[in-house]
């Protein structure tokens, strides 16, 4: 039996060495289009890679997919998290969790996970066939065609892993299939607000804060970083997830609200500002504030109140008292605009989850015919969900694909 494995990605790599593991007699063969491999394994989490997220909860770990949760439910019955960090330690590669249960490995260098994957595949005998582009796939009698510009290559069974496409045009190769993709929209991008003195504070962390789209139910929580053009960080990336396709329509134009203090209410604010003006009421607003924040942080709140640098906190009531509270819990942003991670993209659409077996991940319409990772209608939020999918996905497909 020969099976092909088209994209060498990660949910490519490890589909191919699962297939090889279950399969021991079958040819095994990953196709990649580029000169390189696991491109997006190097890069992602700033070159450190995060392998998956430690979320023994299967429910809980189902619920961090904007698209494809109840579809990966039933695949983490099988292969999930704790799944994945088995395998990893059993190949000799040592991971860390840390405290946001985000899971690296102990060398804090992607490379060593592509080392590991590199060697199991010299080790298993999988031919990896780079530059070469997949322009079209032919059902045939006997199996598949797969075509390039070199000719066509046959396979009994194919593994599709081609990754979140940017575009419809990325996923030409499954037409005359009768496969259906669901259009592709970014995910995951940060929020530009060009010509907003806010992005004088680059650089600046606020760990606890919890972010709304104006006029949405869509809501983010976590660290917010500013960034030299807008905002990132968790709590804007979850928005941008949750609402990728939402905010396409708005054509990334509509207004962020941030509230400074995480999830802080009108009366809790009143009460830090109570016990300032009781124990430092002499003191210059400018110099001492009771919030968790920088001093920059709260320099830049103060000034977009507009409240006078030396009003004392003993001053603060009325007017003052309710703009410095409505600024702290319920400060509001233009966007204008997104920017999106590159080689990291991740995008919202693909092949129609309908179309796929979960037990499996074969076509239910074209059998032979399986599909794993971001090539799917899947997509996670930041923290190692959509390498977690990738994992999983490849895993049960790799299980399936010679029976």
């Amino acid at each position: 039996m020969k099976i092909g494995v088209i994209g060498g990605g990660a949910a490519g790599f490890f589909g191919a060495i699962q297939a090889k593991k279950s399969f021991p007699e079958a040819e095994v063969c990953i196709l990649e289009k580029s000169d390189k491999v696991l491109s997006k394994v190097k890069i992602s989490g700033g070159g450190r890679c995060n392998v998956t997220n430690n979320c023994p909860d299967l429910n809980l770990l189902s619920k961090h997919y904007p698209r494809g949760e109840k579809f990966l439910r039933k695949v983490f019955c099988v292969f999930n998290a704790v799944d994945t960090m088995h395998w990893f330690e059993s190949k000799g590669v040592k991971l860390k969790t840390y405290p946001d249960n985000c899971v690296f490995p102990l060398a804090n260098d992607s490379q060593v996970i592509i080392d590991c994957f590199q060697k199991e595949v010299a080790r298993l005998n999988i031919e990896m066939k780079t530059k070469y582009p997949c322009l079209r796939i032919e059902k045939t009698d006997q199996g598949f065609k797969v075509y390039s510009r070199e000719g066509f290559r046959h396979f009994d069974r194919l593994l599709v892993t081609i990754g979140g496409q940017p575009k419809s045009s990325g996923f030409a190769l499954l037409d005359g299939l009768g496969i259906k993709c669901i259009e592709p929209v970014p995910s995951l991008f940060t929020f530009n607000m060009p010509g907003n003195p806010v992005v004088e504070l680059m650089g600046n962390v606020m760990e606890n804060v919890t972010t709304k789209i104006e006029g949405t139910k869509l809501q983010g929580r976590g660290p917010l970083l500013i960034t030299h053009w807008g905002m990132s960080g968790p709590a804007i990336l979850q928005l941008s997830a949750w609402g990728a396709r939402i905010l396409e329509e708005k054509k990334y134009h509509f207004h962020v609200l941030v509230n400074w203090l995480n999830e802080a209410k009108e009366w809790d604010v009143h009460n830090l500002i109570r016990t300032a003006q009781k124990d430092h009421g002499d003191k210059k607003i400018s110099n001492y504030h009771p919030f968790p924040m920088t001093i920059r942080m709260w320099s830049f709140l103060r000034e977009k109140t507009q409240l006078s640098p030396d009003l004392r906190w003993k001053e603060i009531a009325g007017k003052s008292l309710n703009k410095m509270t409505n600024t702290l819990i319920n400060d509001r942003y233009e966007v204008q605009g997104k920017t999106t991670f590159k080689e990291e993209f991740v995008t919202a659409g693909g092949v129609s989850l309908a179309q796929i077996n979960p037990k499996t991940m074969e076509s239910k319409d074209v059998p032979g015919l399986f599909f794993a990772g971001e090539v799917m209608d899947i997509d996670g939020i930041t923290g190692g969900f959509n390498f977690q999918a990738a994992w999983s996905t490849s895993y049960l497909a790799g299980t399936h694909i010679g029976r």
